[in-house]
Order: structure tokens, then C-alpha cells, then sequence
């Protein structure tokens, strides 16, 4: 499942999964559970009205791994 963070087009973290959300080219969102939640719920509340699938991941570590980024991320999207 974040094999798909390697190979399609994506955005990473709390600002330009906003941006992407807004524009409405976020097809599937990523979340690390360990993320503050009051930075990523109310992304999650908006992925659940803009009918965008949402799937959580155990780490922020993990997350910024599959993004084949150096650092954490509290969240990614499919665009």
C-alpha cells in the first residue's frame, strides 16, 4: 500500500495536502497515527466529506520512509 508513495505523483505534509485538498487533486491520503491529532483531524474531516480515501499509517518515521524522504511526515497524498 505505500509502495504507491514511490511511484505516483505525490504531495508530503500538512500544508500542501491542504493546498491539494482545496484544489481537490488529493485521490488518497496517508496519516500517521502518531501525529498530532490536532493538526491531522480536521485534514482527516475534510478527506471524509470530499469523499477522498483515507489510510493510516503506524509512524510518522514509516510515512517519511515511503515518501523517500530524510525526515518524519505526518501525512502524504496521492495526486
Amino acid at each position: 500500500m505505500l509502495d504507491e508513495l514511490k511511484t505516483d505523483r505525490k504531495v508530503v505534509g500538512i500544508k500542501q495536502l491542504r493546498k491539494a485538498l482545496s484544489a481537490g487533486t488529493a485521490k488518497k491520503v496517508f496519516v500517521a497515527l502518531d501525529a498530532d491529532p490536532a493538526l491531522t483531524e480536521p485534514l482527516v474531516e475534510q478527506c471524509h466529506a470530499d469523499d477522498v480515501t483515507v489510510v493510516h499509517v503506524p509512524s510518522m518515521r514509516q510515512l517519511g520512509d515511503a515518501c523517500e524522504i530524510s525526515v518524519a511526515a505526518a501525512v502524504a497524498a496521492i495526486i
